[in-house]
């Protein structure tokens, strides 16, 4: 294939996946604007009013940050691994295995969607925290690029998920029992510097508690570890995460019997 016949191959997929999570957004983008003003009232209104101050901010302003990735994080995940999953259901993944795409573009073409829903949802739900404090930006560009790391790097691991997946349950375990747990405890209502010692070296195993970290540092100025440690960190995720994409894909695994 030429380069415009993969970028036409590219923007097909991702204008495909574009429609697939907007013509029902009711049901990918609504529930977690919904689900995340419930916690910014329950949590940051009625019990953060009775807290006090966490790093020079109040409780509201501390969570918002780790509210919005989280939003991120779960929607780029869900969206590729249910996409996909469905592609090898519906049996019409081997149209684009037997075509001359090369994978790689595959690959990109459903991370592409992953990343626009999750970039979707956390434009919405910023929007939504308006609505209950005054938003701080304090560094725009590292807030868009650990924005879109995070994003690219869920919609690899959602990926992976759905080449595994034998049955619809199997796409609903990692984000149960994996994907969840990591999240509430990445620092998303508390900072580890809360946590006793030897719990605070336990978190650093936690490989959100960084995209977090980072993307509250880029809204509010505060972080708990040098952010260039963690975009390499983050960084080193994504190139780990697809690596193991395109060799499975190249393999067949979970596809070809």
């Amino acid at each position: 294939m030429t380069i415009q016949e993969k970028l036409i191959a590219l923007r097909t997929l991702f204008i495909k996946e574009i429609l697939r999570f907007a013509r029902i957004w009711v049901q990918t983008i609504v529930p977690s604007v919904v689900t995340v003003a419930l916690y910014f009232t329950i949590f940051g209104k009625l019990i953060g009013s009775q807290l006090s101050d966490v790093k020079g901010h109040t409780y509201m302003d501390f969570i918002i940050p780790g509210m919005i990735m989280m939003s991120m994080i779960t929607n780029s995940y869900a969206n590729v691994v249910s996409s996909f999953y469905s592609s090898k259901f519906q049996k019409h993944i081997e149209e684009m295995l037997v075509s001359p795409m090369p994978n790689y573009i595959i690959i990109w073409g459903y991370v592409s969607g992953g990343v626009a829903r999750g970039l979707s949802v956390g434009i919405a739900v910023t929007i939504t925290a308006t609505f209950f404090s005054d938003l701080q930006f304090e560094n725009i560009v590292l807030l868009m690029v650990v924005a879109l790391l995070t994003c690219i790097l869920f919609s690899l691991a959602g990926f992976i998920n759905a080449i595994f997946a034998n049955s619809f349950d199997d796409i609903s375990l990692i984000p149960t029992f994996v994907l969840t747990p990591l999240t509430y405890l990445g620092g998303i209502f508390y900072s580890i510097d809360m946590l006793p010692d030897l719990w605070r070296s336990v978190s650093f195993a936690n490989p959100i508690l960084y995209m977090v970290d980072t993307f509250r540092a880029s809204m509010i100025g505060v972080n708990d570890i040098n952010i260039y440690i963690s975009l390499a960190i983050i960084i080193a995720f994504v190139v780990v995460l697809y690596t193991t994409a395109i060799v499975l894909l190249n393999r067949g695994t979970g596809i070809r019997s």
